[in-house]
């Protein structure tokens, strides 16, 4: 399959431009160029930054200059430190992934969709002469498979907007289902060749979300280990879990995880990497904080290997905070075996 060259181990800065409070001291304090130094020195080969429009549009969609200086740091500081750099657009005008954000209206008003498309405009005129170390991501985590046919329409135009600007950017899309696996035969083929098909994966979501207050189904007091057996994580998933999960039936009901479960998640999106001559990419992956520091750390060893074996570049979730910081206090421990897995 082909790789996504430079763009094969990175780490997630949620919680800096996006899903924050967006107010200066947060953009002027939450990541320094000493983190970007600190990943680089883990040997990882790039960041992902998720932005929110809020950042450098109000909410009449006029520009705010001064949030672009953020994006013009983050770009220097990679540079200066020979990281790759993902731009992830993770909230536009009238959709976010995450409910609580109340953004609606993108998928049915042309008006949204126009505004998310020069927005895009702005971001590869300024940034597209930085294609050697920069790829865009169109946006983070479509929800609902109902979507599907108006985000591959959107999609599409965004990308014939933003080739006019930035004509060898690697740009990267993800499906319905918050970017699950299972969406992308959804997708429409790759225009050119610099595309990238995105996914997640969380899975398996009993273990990884465990006692995670905004999981629909979940007790917050819930807990399980790593060793338990495929039949129990499949009680527990139908105990705890209201939402889309990925099954267990076709393994061996009295083994636990390992990386033959990764194997077979994969699958089917490297087949269709494969049929489709197009990089693949796993956006977001990572263990809640409530998860014990050592289990978590076979976790990532699991998931690593068969990273590895296909060829799939990534970007663990998160470096800070956001329930899952690498360099928070629970993963103090483990995070200098930990880095070597990600």
């Amino acid at each position: 399959m082909k790789s996504f060259e430079g763009f094969e181990r990175g780490v997630n800065l949620g919680g800096w431009l996006s899903q924050c409070d967006h107010t200066k001291e947060t953009y002027d304090t939450f990541i320094l160029e000493e983190d970007i130094r600190r990943i680089a020195g883990w040997g990882l080969d790039h960041v992902r930054i998720p932005i929110d429009y809020d950042l450098i549009e109000d909410a009449n969609g006029e520009v705010i200059p001064e949030g672009y200086t953020y994006i013009d740091n983050a770009i220097r500081w990679c540079q200066a430190s020979g990281l790759h750099m993902i731009l992830d657009l993770h909230k536009t005008y009238g959709f976010s992934f995450d409910d609580g954000e109340h953004e609606d209206g993108f998928f049915d008003m042309p008006d949204y969709q126009e505004r998310f498309y020069k927005l895009w405009e702005r971001l590869a005129s300024r940034y597209g002469k930085h294609s050697d170390m920069l790829a865009f991501e169109l946006l983070n985590e479509i929800t609902k498979k109902e979507y599907m046919d108006e985000w591959n329409r959107i999609a599409t135009t965004c990308i014939e907007r933003i080739r006019r600007l930035a004509p060898t950017t690697y740009i990267l899309v993800g499906g319905y289902y918050n970017n699950s696996i299972e969406s992308l035969p959804a997708l429409l083929p790759p225009q050119d060749k610099y595309i990238v098909y995105n996914f997640h994966c969380y899975e398996p979501l009993i273990y990884t979300h465990q006692g995670a207050y905004w999981a629909p189904g979940m007790d917050p007091d819930f807990r399980m280990s790593i060793g338990e057996t495929y039949a129990m994580m499949a009680k527990f998933s139908k105990e705890h879990l209201s939402q889309v999960t990925v099954g267990f039936a076709d393994f061996d009901q009295n083994k636990s995880l390992d990386e033959t479960y990764f194997d077979k998640y994969f699958s089917e999106a490297v087949r269709i990497a494969e049929e489709r001559d197009v990089p693949l990419y796993c956006g977001e992956y990572g263990v809640i904080d409530l998860a014990e520091a050592e289990e978590a750390l076979k976790w990532y060893q699991f998931i690593n290997a068969s990273f590895v074996k296909h060829k799939i570049g990534r970007a663990c979730w998160n470096y800070k905070g956001k329930d899952f910081g690498l360099i928070d206090d629970h993963m103090k421990p483990v995070i200098d075996r930990l880095i070597k897995y990600l």
